[in-house]
């Protein structure tokens, strides 16, 4: 049987085809694996922002603290 080359063509002639189609699939795999992973961690929050004294004084004019 005789495969038409549509998606890749080369010096390996079927094979390119095998290749290509292979690293597709393992590509859509990582991503799939990430993204089950991804929705699978908990949030964490345990990490709340610190308030700190700004450390410019009072009466600096040139400075100003950030929220």
């Amino acid at each position: 049987m005789n495969w038409p080359m549509i998606l890749a063509h080369g010096a390996l002639g079927s094979w390119d085809e095998v290749i290509f189609l292979s690293i597709v699939a393992i590509f859509f795999i990582i991503m799939a694996v990430a993204w089950v992973r991804s929705r699978a961690m908990q949030g964490d929050d345990s990490i709340t922002p610190v308030d700190t004294p700004s450390e410019a004084a009072a009466d600096d004019t040139d400075r100003f603290t950030l929220d």
